[in-house]
């Protein structure tokens, strides 16, 4: 092999490329229009899962020859048909809702670290300081509460919120 076979093999290979990279991205395009928004949201590690699952399939088509068009939409239709399964079986079941998604968590409430609730998150003091700073809160004594939502990120809850809409808000995440 030599080094000239590294940087262009030939053109064949840069033309499949584009045309097959075409083709599977407007093929996803279309499958993930059809499939509706919830296909590509962030609210749990499942739906992250399959959107990098989604973005591999498409590098796998494009760069892969043995890959061809016809099962990189159908890998592309068994993510998105799989995600839709398990989605609405989590909306009629509590058991599958609870397997596939986390809860929101607790880490900081009216001037307490929650701390057994921070090691099981693996939060630390600092973090949650550092989310309060980037919500425009100069320090937490601004800050009624700090939730980890099931995504992940962390939201500050101000101490101006309104009572009855925390009160809502504890009653759905436990301390």
């Amino acid at each position: 092999m030599s080094f000239d076979t590294l940087i262009f093999g030939n053109f064949n290979v840069i033309l499949r490329t584009i045309l097959i990279g075409i083709m599977a991205y407007l093929s996803l395009v279309l499958i993930l229009r059809v499939s509706g928004k919830r296909t590509l949201t962030k609210m749990n590690a499942f739906d992250l899962v399959v959107t990098v699952a989604l973005g591999s399939t498409l590098a796998s088509i494009m760069t892969s020859k043995s890959i061809t068009l016809a099962q990189g939409v159908t890998a592309f239709l068994v993510l998105v048909v799989m995600q839709y399964i398990i989605t609405k079986l989590s909306v009629k079941s509590r058991t599958v809702s609870k397997l596939v998604k986390s809860q929101p968590v607790l880490l900081y409430y009216d001037g307490e670290y929650l701390t057994d609730n921070m090691k099981k998150a693996r939060v630390l003091e600092v973090e949650v300081r550092q989310a309060a700073r980037s919500s425009g809160k100069s320090d937490l004594s601004q800050v009624m509460a700090v939730v980890m939502e099931t995504d992940g990120s962390i939201s500050i809850i101000s101490k101006q919120s309104k009572e009855q809409d925390l009160d809502r808000l504890f009653s759905e995440v436990k301390k």
